[in-house]
């Protein structure tokens, strides 16, 4: 099938003081969270000057992508929109359809399947091209591409090299924790048909990791930056809890790999090495945080590639590590959000 641009879609994050709440109140809207909860977070935001990284790493992300493209003969244009902050993706599909763009494809900035970090991107795009009309460029979504090496390699790179910085003389008692979004539980069940797939994908890139950085290594996969009311189940444990219980068992150092990311944005700069550092610090651990893939290579060819898989299906070697099933087109009615009023999960910032 011919397509004439790709689409960047992502989160979207402030970039000054005065975005903050606003921001955080297109994140939340309609979602009944209290202002104070909305205040205790603009805090983690102006620990960092009201900056989000998210955004300066998908500017340098679609430069890098650009690059590749020209440097491997791929002639497409690259735009970028965002779900929360500007570039708003309804403004972006505007732009798309005035510059004659009639089929795209969008690399969403998550690699996993479930309700926040899937379906929710499909139902931007549905969204933004109801906003600009019949005239909107039709958009298809890449797949999930959590197996995919490009994505696994970096990851297992930046744990060796994580571990390098360590007292080789506590190896024996060092562990791997992989972390990602914490989802409600109800959520995290209804990803997929077969339930869990949010959760199992997760599951597996932990052990492809692993297995490729350090097979030696016992390893867990653990959940990070909860957001919802104290009543609503989300997945478990959190990684600050995790760190107490792994002090307590006689572990002296951890390398925390954030899998569920592919850069390091708020939910990595704050709940990671802010606030799990801390945690980690207070308990007597060495605690090394493991990069995320960001402009790797590696990672910057895969989007290339996933691109190529669409444009040419029967010529391209779709490359993959795991076993998961993997689809292009998202079963109908997969990923269900959870009720309303735990819909409070926010998987990039």
């Amino acid at each position: 099938m011919a397509y004439d641009a790709l689409v960047l879609v992502s989160f979207g994050g402030p970039e000054r003081p005065d975005d903050v709440l606003p921001f955080l109140a297109n994140v939340t809207r309609g979602r009944g969270i209290p202002p104070e909860r909305l205040a205790q977070v603009a805090e983690h935001y102006q620990h960092f000057g009201g900056v989000s990284p998210i955004n300066q790493q998908c500017r340098d992300l679609i430069a890098a992508i650009e690059a590749d493209f020209a440097a491997n003969g791929l002639d497409l244009p690259v735009y970028w929109g965002n779900r929360n902050w500007h570039p708003m993706l309804a403004d972006t599909v505007a732009k798309m359809r005035d510059d004659g763009v009639r089929r795209a494809l969008a690399f969403a900035t998550s690699a996993y399947g479930g309700y926040s970090s899937c379906r929710q991107y499909q139902e931007d795009i549905a969204a933004a091209r109801a906003a600009v009309g019949p005239d909107a460029p039709v958009i298809d979504k890449l797949r999930q591409f959590w197996d995919h090496p490009g994505f696994v390699e970096p990851h297992a790179e930046a744990v060796r090299n994580a571990l390098a910085t360590l007292d080789p003389a506590r190896r024996g008692s060092t562990r791997l924790v992989f972390t990602a979004h914490s989802v409600p539980v109800a959520m995290a069940a209804a990803s997929g048909p077969e339930g869990g797939r949010y959760e199992a994908q997760l599951r597996e890139t932990a052990q492809l990791v692993a297995e490729v950085a350090a097979p030696d290594l016992p390893y867990d996969l653990v959940w990070q930056s909860r957001s919802g009311p104290p009543h609503v189940p989300w997945l478990e444990p959190d990684v600050n809890d995790h760190l107490a219980v792994l002090a307590a068992d006689g572990v002296t150092s951890v390398v925390v790999s954030p899998i569920g990311f592919i850069s390091d944005h708020l939910e990595v700069v704050w709940d990671l090495d802010t606030e799990a550092a801390a945690t980690a610090e207070r308990l007597g651990l060495d605690f090394v945080r493991a990069a995320t893939p960001g402009t790797d290579p590696r990672f910057v060819s895969m989007v290339r590639e996933l691109v190529t898989e669409r444009l040419d299906p029967a010529g391209t070697t779709r490359r993959r590590l795991g076993t998961l099933p993997v689809w292009d087109t998202c079963p109908a009615g997969c990923c269900q959000p959870a009720p309303r009023p735990d819909r409070l999960a926010s998987p990039q910032r």
